[in-house]
Order: C-alpha cells, then structure tokens, then sequence
C-alpha cells in the first residue's frame, strides 16, 4: 500500500479491514458492513484474481498482503477503525497449511492490530473453543489464537459461529441418492448458523463496540435434530430424504473424523448458544428452514427433481 493511500485513511472511523473476504465468512462480513454503510477494505492474496475484482466492483479496497508480514498488515490496517480477522483452517484438505501456521497468522494479525491502533477486532473462532483442549488440533488452534488475543492491550470481540448450514448441503454428500449423513445422531440436536448470518452478526458488533467489546459471543440460528433436518429436506425436494450418522467404518478410518463426532456426542461441537437470547438480540438469525428457501436455495439445484423426472413419474 502506497504512502499517501495510508494517509488518506488515517481517522476514518468508518473503515473495516477485513481478512478472508473471497472467502465464506469473510464475504459474508464484506456484504453485511456494506450494507451497513462501512467503507471496507479487504486483505487479499492476489488483486487480479476474479474474486477480488469482483469486491473492488462492489466498491471494495483491496490491498495485498500476506497473514504472516507484519509490515504489510500494518499498512493494510492504517486509519482504520476495525479488523475482521478469519484464518484459513489448517484442517481444510489441499492446502498445505499446518496447525502452527494457522497460529501464527492469528497471532500476527492481532498483533499487527494493536500496532496500527486499530479500535476494535473481531476475530471469528467455533464453538466448541475454550480453555479446554478438545483434541482436535485443528480446532485447539482456535482457543491458541484467542488466548493470544486476551493478553493483548486491544479492544477485541470473539464470535464463536456454530456448524455451518452449508456443510449439510456439500456436494456428494448423498442427497440426490435420498440420504443425508452428518456427523449428530438421528434424535441428537445440533446447532447450525447460516453462514450470512455471521456477517450480520459481525456487522452488529462493529456498530457497538461499547456493547462487545471484550465478550464472547456463542452464535447459532437453529438447532435441529438429524431427523429434524431430513425432514426439511424432504418437504423442499419433495421426496423423502433419510438421515443416517456418519458409518462406524469411516470413523474407524479416520481419527480425526472420530474425535469431531465424538465432540458433538459430548455436546461440545454441537453447540450450547443461547438460542432465544441471541434470536432476541440478533432477530434476523435465520432458522434452517426459512435459509433453505432463502441464501442456501442454490446449494439444493443439483438435487432437485427436474421437470422431466417429475413428468416421468406423473405418467408412471
């Protein structure tokens, strides 16, 4: 980033930097404090790419800089008021990333707040979180970076978002063949959040600061049973959709696999928000069924009955 472009942002008090913003949450945070009239700049790896032309069409900054350069995320975070900071999982296939990377990208960005006076940081955790290891070293990096965050002389929220609804509908996950598996029992509830909601959610902790700042907030929309949610799927595709858990033999193939479940068996991953609390404090948080016909209408397209298998079993 430029000097005078630094410049030209000191005391804008209307400015969001935010991280991950191609991605999932952070896309959703960009969309949320746009609409909210913030002026936002994203931190991105490449300018050229087709995701990051499409934020600056949208009237987004975005500017390079690397999770681990220092120098590079304080200038991206000058002038600014807040950061929205979210990592890429270390437990997410394909990308190299190790759990120590992940940490130290979190801890930087953090650090690099504090060093550019940035008011307020918002840093997007899970819910299963906290000062208690779960096992899951992909998960404890979390709970690392937020106790890096708590001894830091910084004005910082932790939003702890529940399992994603989108995670139900990933492709191959065995809807268009009748069956949904998912890591809850059948009768276990499970809290989910949309992930446009944690944008929203975000949005409202940048407006009041004074109210957030230095909480922690558990956030999920819905909670819903395996069952629960075969049952939606069933009244929106119009056929019946069975829920099976995940299959013993692929946990006994993957340890990793095994461990997340049991979490979710001992209530950790499957979320103890305050439902009624957070829907009165957050009332747009949407419940499974009103984001299957809303943001996640899309995810259920490739499964969908098309008019010519309804006509075909019209005429049977």
């Amino acid at each position: 980033m430029s000097e005078s472009l630094i410049n030209s942002h000191v005391g804008d008090s209307r400015t969001v930097v935010v991280l991950g913003a191609t991605g999932q949450q952070g896309g959703a945070v960009v969309a949320a404090l746009l609409a909210d009239g913030w002026t936002v700049r994203a931190v991105v790896r490449d300018p050229t790419s087709d995701r990051a032309r499409a934020l600056a069409a949208a009237g987004v900054e975005t500017v390079h800089a690397r999770l681990d350069d220092a120098v590079a995320l304080r200038a991206a975070f000058a002038g600014a008021h807040g950061v929205f900071s979210v990592q890429p999982s270390s437990g997410q296939p394909g990308t190299g990333l190790t759990d120590d990377d992940e940490v130290r990208y979190g801890t930087t960005v953090a650090d690099a707040a504090r060093d550019s006076g940035v008011a307020h940081l918002v840093y997007s955790s899970m819910i299963a979180a906290g000062p208690t290891p779960t096992g899951v070293a992909h998960f404890d990096v979390k709970s690392r970076i937020e106790a890096h965050l708590a001894g830091l002389d910084l004005a910082s929220t932790v939003v702890r978002p529940a399992t994603f609804m989108e995670l139900l509908l990933t492709p191959g996950g065995g809807l268009d063949r009748g069956t949904l598996t998912f890591l809850m029992r059948p009768d276990q509830e499970m809290q989910l959040i949309a992930v446009r909601d944690i944008g929203r959610v975000v949005a409202a902790v940048f407006a009041a600061p004074g109210r957030y700042t230095g909480r922690t907030l558990e956030i999920a929309g819905d909670a819903l049973t395996g069952n629960d949610v075969a049952g939606h799927l069933t009244r929106e595709l119009g056929r019946p959709i069975a829920y099976g858990c995940l299959p013993q033999t692929a946990l006994d193939q993957d340890d990793v696999l095994a461990r997340t479940v049991a979490l979710v068996d001992d209530g950790r991953l499957a979320g103890k928000a305050d439902l009624t609390a957070l829907r009165a404090e957050f009332p747009f948080l949407l419940r499974f069924d009103r984001w299957l016909t809303g943001p996640g209408a899309h995810l259920l397209d490739a499964v969908r009955p098309s008019p010519a298998d309804h006509n075909r079993t019209e005429g049977m």
